[in-house]
């Protein structure tokens, strides 16, 4: 590897892949310049989600795909993180092979999935095709993303092994009394003091199941004063994260009869400093379930809309963690099961991975952090393998399995999203020269830029419900 820093960019187009993604990079290219670039579209974050991340970067740039691309020649990145949507990373992947269509010294290209794949498992998949290496949350994930490409005759050596990069924290020190009941059938009244319901954009997507989470969590505030309830919210009212969120908890919450108790509230902020004082994690499959089983904090995930592939939950059967807001309310804390979790990469291997079996720290003794530390050996085959490839000289052109032979119907359609010709070259004025412009120019296509984005939002999350109630009339 070269002894200066590895440039690294990363592209993201939300602000949970740009968390993803700068993350990932650290774990890759410890000792590295980071530049940041956000794709332009309907989740583009704003300043305020990108600084509840708390992830920078040396320097961070909104383009378009085919301006990326652009980019590419003359910046002479080493290592390029692709945290974006599969349609998006077909994209690039073309871009880039136009832009090297023999080898050539070109930058490492690098993808992956932000949290729990759990649905178009081979349409996500295939559309990553492609990239140098393809990043696999843990073994049970590298295990269906091999058998995804080796099952379409496609090459499965990108496929690599890692971890989640935002895995850690301090192990999970119980509060005294609550280890009784930890994991105990319902009916037994549980010592949590602080309750994290982490809430999904999409998931559910109805207004009338949404609404119902929002109840439950506000009944179980009232059922126990003692304990405080926190729905934790992904983004304000016209924001936007990977999905689209027609009904946001925020205006439920302002319908909800009663309102909600004192000790129930709405937060906004980083996961992992909203987990640091978490007794129980309630979600429907939200990746925070990750994140909190890795600390060893008691963790739910909803059973009440039922156990379907469109909640996204039926990736945790055999966790340990089904369970229902009667079960919670009744006092139930579920525990992860051991095997389960290292097969999902959460804990570290040759771990106990049972917090029932943890040391009581209830006496006073400090919580075991290396149990939460982030799982950096998880990485060192990326690494190496990283290092490797950035190191030669030059690189394969890439090979995306989606070609116009394998695709000709589906392939040209993703690319012209993206203002890229069947061939990925770049559709005629879809790189805007900027030179010559005026800094008010800029300036103002940015503001009008900020209100389409906006009239789009309010659209989605105002007008589209409102339509589709007038149309079951």
């Amino acid at each position: 590897m070269p002894e200066s820093k590895l440039r690294v960019a990363v592209l993201a187009d939300s602000d949970t892949r740009w968390k993803w993604g700068a993350l990932t990079a650290r774990r890759l290219v410890p000792d590295h310049q980071l530049t940041g670039y956000l794709l332009r579209g309907r989740a583009t974050p704003t300043d305020r989600q990108l600084g509840e991340v708390g992830v920078g970067a040396d320097r961070l740039t909104e383009v378009s795909c085919a301006e990326f691309l652009d980019g590419l020649v003359r910046e002479r990145y080493d290592v390029v993180v692709l945290a974006l949507v599969g349609g998006a990373v077909q994209a690039v992947l073309h871009g880039a092979r136009a832009l090297w269509p023999a080898p050539a010294a070109r930058p490492v290209l690098v993808t992956g999935y932000v949290g729990v794949v759990y649905e178009k498992l081979a349409d996500g998949l295939l559309l990553r095709h492609g990239a140098d290496l393809v990043l696999a949350n843990s073994r049970h994930d590298a295990e269906r993303f091999r058998a995804v490409y080796e099952g379409v005759g496609a090459d499965a050596g990108a496929v690599t092994e890692t971890a989640l990069p935002f895995l850690g924290g301090a192990r999970y020190a119980p509060p005294a009394g609550a280890g009784a009941v930890a994991g105990a059938a319902a009916g037994a009244a549980g010592a949590a003091h602080r309750v994290v319901f982490a809430v999904q954009p999409s998931v559910p997507e109805g207004r009338a199941d949404r609404a119902y989470l929002l109840e439950r969590a506000a009944r179980h505030a009232r059922l126990h004063p003692g304990r405080e309830v926190l729905i934790k919210l992904r983004s304000r009212p016209g924001e936007h994260t990977t999905h689209l969120e027609e009904h946001p908890y925020q205006r439920l919450a302002q319908r909800l009869p009663g309102g909600l108790p004192p000790n129930c509230r709405l937060v906004y902020g980083n996961m992992g400093e909203v987990l640091d004082a978490a007794d129980l994690l309630v979600t429907v499959s939200s990746t925070a379930a990750l994140e909190s089983l890795h600390r060893y904090v008691p963790t739910a995930v909803l059973t009440d809309l039922g156990i379907r592939e469109a909640l996204g939950n039926h990736h945790f059967l055999g966790s340990g963690c089904l369970a229902s807001w009667d079960q919670l309310d009744a006092g139930l804390l579920p525990q992860g099961d051991p095997e389960w979790l290292r097969a999902q990469g959460v804990r570290p291997a040759g771990g106990d991975g049972d917090a029932s079996t943890a040391p009581d720290d209830s006496a006073g003794a400090a919580p075991d952090d290396s149990a939460g530390a982030a799982p950096d050996d998880a990485y060192a085959a990326a690494r190496e393998r990283v290092a490797a490839l950035a190191a030669e000289e030059r690189l394969p052109a890439p090979a995306p399995y989606y070609t116009l032979t394998t695709a000709p119907g589906y392939l040209p359609g993703i690319l012209a999203r993206h203002r890229l010709a069947p061939d990925g070259t770049p559709l005629p004025g879809a790189v805007r020269g900027t030179a010559g412009e005026s800094r008010l120019r800029r300036r103002l296509r940015a503001h009008l830029r900020g209100a389409a984005r906006g009239a789009y939002r309010h659209g989605v999350q105002r007008v589209a419900p409102v339509i589709r109630r007038l149309g079951e009339l």
